[in-house]
């Protein structure tokens, strides 16, 4: 069974910064891409970042691109979302994504999804 379990949200003020995290068990992480996806109070889930299995390529959405930054560790089965320079626009909902191989930046794409953690960034 595969699960994948974020942690490291919370409240954070404009400019501040926070580390999420996601951990994945029950599958052959070195074989998955990773991603991160966001969405808000009456919004579309939306794409934050991604990187691909091996070596590990990423992208990012224009929104974030400077600001944050996707890792991950296949010793440890995590990959992990540095966020900086946080914007209140950046208050949503994240979730943790896995599909095999190449990061893609549609979420139609991802095989399996986390429960998500709330990031809320005040003015």
């Amino acid at each position: 069974q595969v699960q994948l379990v974020e942690s490291g949200g919370g409240l954070v003020q404009t400019g501040g910064s926070l580390r999420l995290s996601c951990a994945a068990s029950g599958l052959t992480f070195s074989r998955y891409a990773l991603g991160w996806f966001r969405q808000a109070t009456g919004k579309e889930r939306e794409f934050v970042a991604a990187i691909s299995w091996n070596p590990g390529s990423t992208s990012y959405a224009d929104s974030v691109k400077g600001r944050f930054t996707i890792s991950r560790d296949n010793a440890k089965n995590t990959v992990d979302l540095q966020m900086n320079s946080l914007k209140p626009e950046d208050t949503a909902v994240y979730y943790c994504a896995a599909k095999q191989y190449y990061r893609s930046s549609r979420y139609g794409d991802y095989e399996y999804w986390g429960q998500g953690t709330q990031v809320t960034v005040s003015s």
